[in-house]
């Protein structure tokens, strides 16, 4: 079948260090940046984005004069056409090998040399030549975008929005995206909430990976209202019922008046020292902080927490051998432990007075009623989803402290459970992906070497474990954190900083730098990285009513081709 598509100009200059240039044959108002285009040259697809739209004169004087007030219409228009042009720059991305006109002797003959294995069947490469000039440029239709993203509802595809010229579905390959970490990015108020809840339902209707939820602002668990709109927002757990599992922290504690399906309570004998120092700048820490911790371990071990907390302030008298009477620590004080530990007395008090905040934490317990971090483990492992709502405690020494220590639960369980499986043949572990909120403040440079989230963005991808990150400053993320990052799907940002970190370490990002400042600053985001085969600006799916029906039903945008080739035509 012919394709019909809609031809757009023809390519007059550029190469594989720079951008293609295309004259164009329509209104430059009827391309937009981003565009995504086909250039056509004999056997080949040609595949790019437009990065630019440029307005050039055969002579700068016909540029500078207004023609159409000294001439007629009719002479100005021609005029116009003769002397005015308009050319894009085109990006160049993927080439793929279509062989010769079907129907043809040639290509009879060229897929006779692939079905005999003397010629590599057809497939999606990295632009390596380029085509000649005039070859002809089009506007891609819904075929070539299905050619290059995947035809929704096939495999692992799962529309993530729809290209802003023609409203074709674009697909991001869940198959792919869940085996490495990712990030979704944008402004303040840009939606990076609609569009990970988006993301999140694709996931778990898919059943690609188990998901853990860390729901700082408790908005992915249950229903909630838009805080611009005010309008209804539906929560994962009332789509997915039994599939998903809304945690909430704390003994009794409810998330916007709901009762969830358990809550997390973490025992005093699962923080460890480390945990305690990952809150260096939260707690205000000194640099001899970890001496008095490894001390305290020393003493106590496990029990270290609780005995620390157990420790008073106080003083007694006592008559020394004179008869006099003086003021001594009381034997149960941190005064006396660290004089009978060899630990300085001044330090080892500082860090007991900065440790009543997490002394006083209602949800930290000797003795929880449940092994509830063992149950959330097990939940994932058995393929159900797990929201962690904070409740009422959404400071962040809260969330540094459960979702660090909660990671390193998990992250050890996992790699016990990759180590069975390749040594002793047992069950291939389960992909896991954990959802990070407010990502710069456990992912910055500072905390970033003490974090169990930056061992998982760097190791973890071989133990089934990723990470989704969500963050309006991708900036502040550690450099060598965000270079782990494949698949980014970014709304609009503003500062300079957040675009060059968004874009690092891909190619062309000097072209997309101006594309993403330029993004609507709702609705509309940029698809880079690995779960998708090329950089994509894209009208984003709306998170409501019809979203949920798509999703359940099935449905999704169909292009013509494959419906005729399934009625057999």
């Amino acid at each position: 079948m012919e394709i019909q598509r809609t031809k757009i100009g023809y390519l007059v200059g550029g190469g594989l260090k720079e951008s293609f240039r295309v004259r164009l044959i329509v209104s430059p108002q009827e391309i937009q940046e981003g565009a995504f285009v086909v250039i056509q040259s004999g056997d080949w697809n040609y595949y790019g984005i437009v990065t630019d739209i440029q307005l050039g004169a055969t002579d700068p004087r016909f540029a500078d004069e207004q023609t159409e007030v000294r001439f007629p219409a009719n002479i100005a228009r021609a005029l116009h056409g003769q002397t005015l042009y308009a050319n894009l720059e085109v990006l160049p991305n993927l080439m793929l090998e279509i062989g010769p006109e079907p129907g043809t002797p040639d290509y009879v003959d060229w897929q006779g040399m692939i079905n005999a294995g003397l010629k590599d069947p057809p497939r999606v490469l990295p632009v390596k030549n380029v085509p000649p000039h005039h070859a002809q440029v089009f506007l891609a239709d819904e075929g070539d975008i299905a050619e290059i993203f995947g035809e929704p509802g096939r495999g692992g595809n799962f529309i993530i929005g729809y290209t802003r010229e023609q409203n074709h579905p674009v697909c991001i390959d869940l198959e792919k995206f869940v085996q490495r970490s990712s990030g979704v990015f944008g402004a303040t108020g840009t939606g990076k909430s609609f569009l990970t809840r988006v993301v999140l339902a694709g996931l778990i209707q898919s059943n690609k990976a188990s998901v853990l939820v860390l729901d700082m602002h408790n908005e992915y668990g249950f229903d909630d209202v838009a805080s611009d709109t005010k309008h209804p927002v539906t929560g994962l757990k009332s789509k997915f019922k039994s599939k998903v599992r809304v945690i909430g922290l704390g003994a009794g504690g409810t998330i916007r008046g709901q009762v969830p399906d358990f809550n997390l309570e973490i025992s005093t004998d699962d923080i460890s020292t480390a945990d305690i120092e990952t809150l260096a700048r939260e707690l205000n820490l000194k640099e001899t902080t970890p001496t008095t911790l490894n001390a305290l371990y020393s003493s106590f071990r496990h029990d270290w927490f609780t005995q620390f907390k157990a420790m008073n302030r106080e003083e007694v008298e006592v008559e020394d051998d004179k008869g006099r009477i003086k003021k001594v620590p009381h034997p149960d004080s941190v005064a006396a432990w660290a004089i009978s530990n060899g630990v300085n007395q001044t330090a080892a008090e500082a860090l007991h007075d900065k440790m009543r905040r997490l002394f006083g934490k209602p949800y930290i317990v000797e003795n929880p009623a449940a092994d509830s971090v063992r149950e959330i483990i097990q939940s994932l492992e058995n393929g159900q989803h797990v929201v962690l709502s904070f409740g009422e405690y959404e400071s962040d020494l809260d969330y540094l402290l459960v979702s660090n220590l909660l990671t390193r639960k998990i992250r050890a369980a996992w790699e016990h459970k990759t180590n069975e499986f390749r040594s002793h043949g047992k069950a291939e572990p389960r992909q896991l992906i954990i959802v990070v909120e407010e990502a710069h403040k456990l992912l910055n440079r500072e905390m970033a070497a003490q974090t169990t989230f930056a061992t998982i963005a760097r190791e973890l991808r071989k133990y089934y474990v990723t990470l989704l990150i969500i963050d309006q400053r991708p900036s502040q993320i550690y450099d060598e954190v965000m270079s782990q990052i494949g698949t980014r799907i970014s709304g609009w940002l503003g500062d300079e900083d957040d675009i060059h970190a968004v874009l690092s370490g891909l190619s062309g990002r000097d072209a997309l730098r101006g594309m993403l400042a330029r993004l609507q600053p709702k609705e509309e985001v940029l698809l880079l990285g690995w779960g998708v085969p090329m950089p994509l600006p894209v009208r984003s799916r709306r998170y409501d009513d019809a979203f949920w029906k798509d999703l359940f039903a099935g449905s999704t945008k169909r292009s013509k081709e494959q419906n005729l080739k399934e009625l057999g035509f």
